[in-house]
């Protein structure tokens, strides 16, 4: 969600195939979904407008307007019960604890998140969130992207929602649920920090910044994988400066080779990207000839970093990880 396994659109060169596999038989549960919306709504004092009745707390004077790429919101000013629907490490950087969010694929949260989920219902995964249980936790807010679009209007009767522009930079992620959480200040700030710390690396690595080219290598399923300028650690590599393979400078997110193709694997260091990866690829790739041709290989420069944090997080909390990986390995 993988972040990105869950399916970057567009320009990510991710499909979003694992996003709308059910789209189909979707209509019939949006259909029977609005009925029984129509049912619990008016027991819970809640209009259709995404906007709460009198008999809450919340009133069109406490609200703020928030644009996203589904229009105009009024969003309560300080929500309460948040859920997330993509994009839980933005809310949870911003110190927000929302009630409920989607998961990764195999209904899990992130590892580099799971101390900061505890109590964090889940309700589906992303891309599939579960109507349902969002609306029996009677939420204040909803949050999420604009790959849940086709579910906007039945999310708005549950309680007012903002979908940022998943085809925007995931800072702008950030910088939309921030405006929704009225954390605009902090959002500035965590940027801010985010790019001194990158500042800081440039400055650390001196001439070595123009002369380490850095190859980015995944092995998931029955494929190796490189990753390139639109993948998100690709996105962070690249905004720091640092060169790529010529086959890996590309502005598209991955592409799948043969592991006969391994020359392209190819830089001054490699960062070979795991997690839910086949370990009989990695085995093929650690025991083949070619693999020892690599320079990187011969000067002991592959490190081994996590996809959760290096592929699927496109968030602050993994950025940053990200960034104290590269602290770690690259020549300072």
């Amino acid at each position: 969600m993988f972040f990105n396994a869950k399916g970057r659109k567009g320009k990510r060169g991710v499909t979003r195939s694992l996003f709308t596999y059910i789209f189909d038989s979707r209509q019939i549960k949006l259909f029977l979904f609005s009925i029984l919306t129509a049912l619990i709504v008016i027991g819970c004092g809640i209009n259709t407008t995404g906007n709460f009745s009198s008999n809450t707390q919340n009133t069109t004077s406490q609200t703020r307007v928030v644009k996203h790429a589904m229009g105009e919101t009024k969003v309560p000013l300080n929500p309460k019960r948040v859920v997330v629907l993509g994009g839980l490490d933005h809310v949870l950087a911003l110190g927000i604890k929302p009630i409920a969010a989607t998961t990764l694929l195999y209904d899990q949260y992130p590892n580099y998140l799971q101390s900061k989920t505890e109590e964090i219902q889940k309700v589906g995964v992303n891309g599939s969130a579960n109507l349902e249980k969002i609306l029996y936790l009677k939420p204040d807010l909803i949050l999420g992207l604009n790959w849940d679009a086709d579910l906007y209007q039945q999310l708005s009767q549950i309680a007012p929602t903002v979908l940022a522009d998943g085809d925007k930079s995931w800072k702008e992620w950030l910088t939309k649920f921030a405006q929704a959480l009225g954390e605009t200040e902090k959002a500035e700030k965590l940027l801010l920090s985010y790019e001194q710390r990158i500042n800081t690396l440039r400055q650390k690595m001196g001439n070595n910044l123009s002369e380490t080219q850095v190859s980015l290598v995944n092995f998931w399923n029955n494929y190796t994988r490189i990753y390139m300028n639109d993948s998100f650690a690709g996105s962070i590599i690249k905004e720091i400066g640092l060169p790529r393979p010529n086959y890996q400078d590309k502005d598209k997110n991955s592409e799948n080779i043969s592991l006969e193709l391994i020359p392209q694997l190819e830089g001054d260091v490699i960062f070979l990207i795991l997690g839910e990866h086949n370990p009989s690829k990695l085995k093929q790739f650690t025991n083949h000839p070619l693999r020892s041709k690599l320079e990187a290989v011969r000067e002991e420069r592959v490190y081994k970093v996590s996809s959760d944090t290096w592929i699927s997080s496109w968030g602050m909390i993994g950025a940053n990880l990200v960034l104290d990986d590269l602290f770690k390995y690259l020549p300072l």
